[in-house]
């Protein structure tokens, strides 16, 4: 999954970063300005539509993220966040969920589920390169003022975020955020290659992942890719 929150908002960049980002005990860096836009709440979220490279020649995908639920964390409060999205090799939508705390920015777990598959939980280990990385990107997010902006979902009076160009990247990107949507404020993105728009705000979010959850076996995985690849070649 391409962008889960700029935590996986940065999630984490705020622009919504891979789903491998958020998992296992991140303690890499401290909470950035562009996190207060922030804002957890269990069964809210909102769903995006999302362009991938040359808008002419892409179809738009949708894309929901929601927050499914909340616990302790070592006496913090901690929320689950919820990210779906039809996978255009697959019948059926892939879903992954993220534990994350909101005061201090922290990501603890991360489980996914592929139609038809059993829910598994994912380790992650990120290298030192990894966190000095993901760090640069975040602090490159800059506050730029205010506007109003219309998208599918409605009209909004947004906070703008500017990320400007840096060694290696291809341009710039803008976030614009609001406070009335949840859990990361995002009503527009426009980045290289990405385009992401608000198509609607959600107040009924559950949790889609089910049954009992596996520990990541990547041999499994290895299996379970080479039957789909088996079961998209032509007859």
């Amino acid at each position: 999954m391409k962008r889960v929150l700029v935590l996986i908002a940065a999630v984490i960049s705020l622009g919504l970063v891979t789903a491998a980002q958020a998992q296992m005990g991140s303690s890499w860096f401290s909470k950035p300005a562009i996190a207060e836009v922030i804002n957890p709440v269990v069964g809210k979220g909102a769903q995006y539509q999302t362009t991938q490279g040359d808008k002419s020649s892409s179809a738009p995908e949708l894309q929901e993220i929601t927050i499914v639920g909340k616990e302790s964390v070592d006496g913090k409060d901690g929320f689950w966040m919820e990210i779906a999205r039809q996978e255009k090799t697959q019948s059926g939508m892939m879903y992954a969920k993220v534990l994350f705390t909101k005061d201090d920015f922290q990501f603890t777990r991360m489980i996914m589920q592929q139609p038809g598959q059993p829910a598994m939980e994912m380790p992650y280990r990120p290298t030192d390169k990894a966190k000095s990385r993901m760090h640069d990107e975040i602090e490159k997010w800059t506050a730029a003022g205010m506007e109003t902006i219309t998208v599918p979902g409605g009209t909004f009076a947004c906070k703008h975020w500017k990320k400007d160009k840096g060694t290696g990247d291809t341009g710039d990107s803008d976030i614009w955020t609001s406070d009335k949507v949840t859990p990361f404020g995002i009503v527009r993105e426009v980045s290289p290659g990405h385009t992401m728009v608000l198509v609607k705000i959600i107040t009924d979010a559950t949790d889609h992942i089910t049954g009992p959850v596996k520990t990541f076996d990547p041999e499994e995985m290895k299996r379970q890719m080479m039957q789909r690849m088996q079961q998209q070649k032509p007859q």
